[in-house]
């Protein structure tokens, strides 16, 4: 049986990669025809669908790329995430009650979520390193348990141990938070408003600037290196597609296009980058070798001296940290926090959208984080739309997508173990 699968292989191989990428990436695949479908059907302009995507991506991927270092660790999808947004949180009401506004405002909310969040990762890290190999179960479950405390916090407790004088934040009786916060004139869209253009300017300026970096860094490498420049790398073909994407909006500049509504929120794109960047930086040192080699066996790291608890907490307060400022991202976006409500399902949202990416629980990376965020919200923008016209009831989209948002872990989950039960077999 062996040797006629090799055979096979050898005969066809550019049909067994085919094979292979389609068994591959069978979940994006899926939910590209569905956000296609969803789209035709629902009839709305391309600009707009455009417009909430972008304005949808700089809202919500700084969490989700919070969630690939704890998978490169072997922990998982980390649903813990939900106790960096519950600092987050904490933050941005303490920030509000002093009224310190805009981008100093925004700044103070994020060195203030720091220590509380690296404080509840590195209780969190040490509870999953007491139950190893039920890190996902173990995250969940204390998400609910926190939320708790959470709620005891600004119920009770402001007002009554901890003075909080401001009737717009307390309620009435002078205990306990509101249920919504404003954030309009405090941190609304502080990020966001740093640097915002059209749609064509981004792509022009934008492009141009990323062509200039990986020839650079392509020049860097053949020097550092002492090769000659290969025109196929893949920095120089990249450097290549953005200098198109950027002729492309210069070109498009100042011609009338229903895209010029598309408004891109340049500042908070450059600190998802920023966290691309570092994401990829971390992986290549020592300590993301590190994750790696605890991500594909921790018995294989103690015997290599590899202090492996030590390592799962670090990966774990990471996650926690981006995911508080992730959560700080989301709120001056959205400009309103539902004290009791905001955080509830980010965990959940986030976990859908890296495995609608095409993520696993043992494999993640930044391209299936940013393409799950922008497979998984087309769905909430097209759903509803699409609902109401096939079946008369805008309703029927709303239920679809809270069906995805839980089924698609699942149904990702139990594609991962029939793939790993393929491979046993072959």
């Amino acid at each position: 049986m062996v040797e006629v699968n090799v055979k096979d292989k050898s005969k066809n191989p550019i049909g067994g990669k085919i094979k292979s990428a389609l068994f591959n990436n069978i979940v994006p695949i899926l939910f590209i025809i569905i956000c296609s479908l969803g789209f035709k059907f629902s009839g709305l302009p391309a600009a707009y669908v455009v417009n909430e995507l972008v304005a949808r991506l700089a809202r919500n991927s700084f969490v989700v790329l919070a969630l690939i270092i704890p998978v490169i660790a072997g922990m998982g999808m980390n649903f813990a995430i939900v106790l960096g947004a519950m600092a987050g949180q904490i933050a941005v009401v303490a920030v509000t009650h002093w009224g310190i506004v805009g981008v100093p405002g925004l700044l103070l909310i994020m060195v203030l979520t720091t220590p509380l969040a690296i404080i509840f990762g590195y209780m969190t890290g040490r509870l999953l390193n007491k139950t190893k190999g039920q890190e996902m179960v173990t995250s969940l479950m204390l998400g609910f348990f926190a939320n708790g405390l959470y709620q005891l916090l600004f119920l009770f407790l402001i007002g009554t141990i901890i003075p909080m004088n401001n009737p717009v934040l307390v309620l009435s009786g002078g205990i306990g938070i509101k249920n919504t916060i404003d954030l309009a004139g405090t941190i609304k869209y502080a990020m966001d408003n740093m640097i915002k253009w059209n749609m064509f300017k981004t792509m022009a300026y934008g492009g141009a600037f990323t062509a200039l970096c990986m020839f650079a860094y392509t020049g860097y490498k053949t020097v550092a290196e002492k090769n000659k420049i290969r025109l196929n790398s893949k920095p120089v073909i990249t450097g290549i597609i953005f200098i198109l994407i950027s002729v492309m909006g210069f070109m498009s500049m100042g011609k009338k296009s229903p895209f010029v509504i598309v408004q891109v929120p340049v500042g908070t794109f450059v600190f998802i980058t920023a966290l691309c960047l570092f994401t990829t930086f971390i992986v290549k040192t020592k300590l993301g070798q590190q994750f790696r080699t605890v991500g594909q066996s921790m018995h294989i790291a103690e015997v290599s001296g590899i202090n492996v608890n030590k390592i799962r907490l670090i990966a774990i307060v990471i996650s926690t940290v981006l995911a508080g400022w992730g959560q700080i991202i989301f709120l001056q976006n959205l400009g309103t926090l539902n004290t009791y409500g905001s955080h509830e399902q980010v965990g959940m949202f986030a976990v859908a959208s890296i495995l609608i990416g095409g993520a696993s629980v043992t494999k993640a990376s930044i391209w299936h984080a940013i393409i799950g965020t922008l497979l998984f919200h087309t769905l909430f923008v097209v759903s509803p739309y699409a609902g109401k016209n096939l079946l008369g009831n805008a309703m029927v989209g709303e239920y679809f997508r809270v069906f995805v948002a839980y089924g698609v872990i699942g149904v990702s989950l139990g594609l991962h173990a029939w793939k790993n039960l393929v491979k046993k077999r072959k």
